[in-house]
């Protein structure tokens, strides 16, 4: 098992969502990592489809006016 490496850090939280969270006993700090983790992650995506945004339209372009290579043996709906 990989051990992860932790940093403590301070956040500025809203006072009565912090004492809510407190009182019902959530674990603010996983609740942040785990918010922090899908934001980089959706950040990454939006990233990738925007640095390939290109390619992906010169794909739809070529097969648009290109008939799919198994086109001939496909059964379509």
């Amino acid at each position: 098992m990989t051990a992860i490496s932790k940093r403590k850090t301070s956040l500025n939280l809203d006072a009565s969502a912090l004492d809510e969270a407190r009182t019902l006993g959530i674990n603010v700090s996983a609740v942040a990592d785990g918010a922090i983790r899908r934001a980089v992650e959706e950040a990454r995506r939006e990233r990738w489809l925007s640095e390939n945004a290109e390619a992906f339209r010169a794909q739809a372009a070529w097969h648009e006016a290109n008939p799919h290579p198994l086109s001939d043996i496909m059964a379509g709906p």
